[in-house]
């Protein structure tokens, strides 16, 4: 028989889809700032792999010339983005749900049970509540990460006024620096969490649009 079975709360579902177009447009409002002066790169001493970014993702996106565009968007969404995360950590502490979210000390260990259950469906699925280990360390590193974020941006936005934040971010260059690197930490897990979606199948899809899921039960 099959039962309808609660998986998400109303909040949990309304910070997720206000948070994904919020971070998402901080992103790309983001890359409208950082194209008037790229110099991040992978590579060692005067030999370059790989620069952030190559003169075609400017011309195929058509993102540059747009600085004073892009710093309006980004310092809009930025104070939305911020009061959606301070609503979601408060709402997560008061309800209890930080419980069910928190990694334990198993979940690091269980998390590589999970990556390699993954990548062979044979290897077994340790048990599990509403979230997996390896979910528990993710979506924790990303609030953590949200949080980096708005100061490390506060740092670079107000350098002489918030000068403490600065100089506890390593100064100007390297809260910049820390700033960018955590948003392409935000494009890698957008990456992951899209295809894991895509693999857990409509089911666990649906369950974050309406809240519930299909179960079978004997």
């Amino acid at each position: 028989m099959q039962v309808l079975e609660e998986k998400h709360k109303l909040a949990t579902r309304w910070f997720h889809w206000l948070n994904f177009p919020l971070l998402t447009m901080m992103i790309v409002s983001g890359m409208l700032i950082y194209w008037s002066y790229d110099p991040y790169r992978i590579g060692f001493g005067g030999v370059t792999l790989f620069h952030f970014f190559p003169d075609w993702v400017y011309n195929s996106t058509h993102i540059d010339h747009k600085l004073a565009w892009g710093m309006a968007l980004h310092f809009l969404f930025a104070w939305i983005f911020a009061v959606n995360g301070l609503a979601y950590v408060t709402y997560t502490l008061v309800s209890g749900e930080w419980r069910e979210l928190w990694p334990e000390k198993k979940s690091f260990a269980e998390a590589l049970q999970v990556m390699k259950h993954d990548l062979n469906s044979r290897v077994p699925l340790p048990a599990q509540g509403r979230y997996n280990a390896a979910q528990r360390i993710t979506y924790s590193a990303i609030v953590l990460m949200g949080g980096l974020s708005l100061l490390t941006g506060l740092a670079i936005y107000k350098p002489v006024q918030l000068n403490w934040l600065t100089a506890l971010a390593g100064g100007y260059e390297w809260a910049r620096w820390e700033h960018f690197w955590l948003t392409m930490g935000y494009l890698g897990f957008f990456g992951i969490h899209i295809a894991q979606v895509i693999r857990a199948g409509w089911s666990n899809f649906r369950s974050m649009v309406c809240g519930y899921e299909v179960t079978n039960v004997q």
